[in-house]
């Protein structure tokens, strides 16, 4: 290994550009916070004849109904939030419902500022792609007013050729149906609020009245008897905190007729109400052979960040829930495809600076990392990271990794981890794969390429990479040519 052709020089970018759509939004609710302003919104449509409410309802279809699949439901499931507020003995039109809804309703443009940082695997589903092609799902971070991230789709195939064909996008974006989960569990609910300071005699209290698999119903009415209890003091500190955390695990459902790049992944939970960052999705097998689709991404609320674990077998019903341990408390963690010696392994990023891999025997929890590559060369000497999970070759673990070097300009690296033992780098490209060329440096984050996961699909590299945080690319190397470029480490 260690040719002296330069890395650069291996890539061949694709002319595809994913680029933002301002017309793609969803409906969100707009609710005032003052009860006072939504009794009065409320109480100036039920003035209204049932004339002028079917005319104002009117105009809402008309400026709005072919810009949403099903507009009504939105706006009856935001009246549904206010729906308390108003007397049993009011009657209220199925017009009215809708137009209070209509009031309590704004639209969201999800990609209106940027759409990048994506990650590509394959469809869960290959019938009828022809042989030495392969369909893909890619996700990629879309941000739009206020910088809220959220996680989106596309879809298409790689052709015999190594070109793509992206399947066409839907004008619609349509939010999940979210549910808590049906079920907690008393010991890893209880291991979390250990790990958040918060296993104290309030949660003491709260969990000791209810099941070792108990409800989020369970959980309330728990809360709500200790409140009533006049001889003991709440910590509502604590109280939040398990609101929180279970409000932070949680079931996505959409609809099974919808296209893959109508779902939309927003925020749901108020530890991600902020944004839902650089997800990055793995194919997952187990030890029978069966797949799972991973990804870990950053929950942020504004303050404070949190890293959360998606699970999904059909990209229609995603389970999201927490990640756990002293070992998670950073971002751009990268699970592995599979087990490694009876453990789940993931590359972690812990001080914001050095690469790390962890080892665990409970995918949920992570407690110990270990460091396997620091900052060695200029381009990477402000920090490195990985770009997605790691890919299985004969010769090792193949990881794209980024660093950032002078100006703050961020470029592509790659690294070569050992098969049975990837705490042991053996090779390493000396210079990026990819850096910023003119086309790619300027945007919403000025001279910065990153990826959350690639491919490898007839022995070449394939590559989705954001370009300055505001668009998104393909590129495709041949790994032959790429591991004979790569400089081998020397034995220890």
């Amino acid at each position: 290994m260690g040719s002296e052709k330069k890395s650069t020089d291996l890539v061949k970018r694709q002319k595809i550009v994913i680029t933002r759509d301002d017309s793609r939004v969803i409906t969100r609710a707009h609710i005032p916070g003052s009860l006072t302003r939504i009794n009065n919104i409320i109480n100036r449509v039920l003035m209204l004849s049932e004339e002028t409410t079917e005319i104002e309802m009117q105009k809402v279809y008309n400026d709005f109904a072919n810009r949403h699949k099903n507009l009504k439901l939105q706006l009856v499931k935001h009246f549904n939030k206010v729906s308390e507020y108003i007397s049993s003995t009011v009657k209220v039109s199925e017009n009215k419902k809708m137009l209070i809804g209509a009031y309590l309703t704004m639209e969201y443009s999800i990609e209106s500022a940027a759409l990048f940082n994506p990650s590509i695997v394959p469809h869960p589903n290959q019938c009828h792609v022809m042989d030495n092609c392969l369909r893909f799902i890619m996700s990629l971070r879309a941000t739009g007013e206020g910088h809220i991230s959220s996680i989106v789709f596309r879809s298409g195939v790689i052709n015999q050729d190594g070109t793509f064909s992206f399947d066409e996008t839907s004008q619609y974006v349509e939010k999940a149906s979210v549910c808590h989960d049906p079920n907690y569990n008393y010991h890893l609910f209880q291991l979390k609020l250990k790990e958040l300071n918060a296993w104290d005699n309030t949660s003491i209290r709260i969990l000791e009245q209810i099941p070792d698999k108990f409800t989020f119903q369970e959980l309330k009415v728990s809360i709500g008897v200790l409140h009533l209890d006049p001889d003991f003091k709440c910590c509502d500190k604590t109280i939040e905190i398990i609101y929180w955390l279970a409000n932070s695990n949680y079931t996505l459902q959409f609809d099974e007729t919808s296209n893959v790049s109508e779902r939309v992944i927003f925020p749901s939970s108020e530890n991600e109400s902020r944004g839902i960052e650089d997800a990055r999705f793995v194919k997952f097998s187990d030890e029978k052979g069966d797949s799972t689709y991973y990804a870990t991404y950053t929950a942020y609320n504004g303050f404070s960040i949190l890293p959360q674990l998606i699970k999904t077998k059909d990209f229609l019903k995603f389970n999201v829930m927490t990640l756990n341990g002293k070992a998670v408390q950073n971002k751009g963690m990268a699970l592995f495809p599979r087990k490694i010696n009876g453990l789940y392994a993931m590359l972690s990023r812990q001080d914001g600076e050095n690469n790390y891999i962890m080892f665990s025997n409970h995918l949920h929890f992570w407690q110990e990392a270990k460091l396997i590559q620091e900052p060695t060369m200029p381009w990477e000497f402000i920090q490195i990271g990985n770009c997605g999970s790691p890919i299985e070759i004969k010769e090792g673990w193949l990881v794209l990794t980024h660093g950032v070097g002078p100006m703050r300009q961020y470029a592509i690296g790659v690294i070569l981890l050992d098969l049975e033992d990837p705490t042991t780098l053996i090779a390493r490209l000396d210079e990026p794969l990819l850096t910023p060329n003119k086309n790619e440096r300027e945007g919403y984050v000025p001279n910065v390429i990153y990826s959350c996961g690639g491919l490898i699909h007839q022995d070449k590299l394939i590559i989705s990479y954001a370009m300055s945080d505001i668009s998104a690319g393909m590129a495709t190397v041949d790994l032959k040519d790429l591991l004979a470029s790569m400089t081998h480490m020397p034995s220890l």
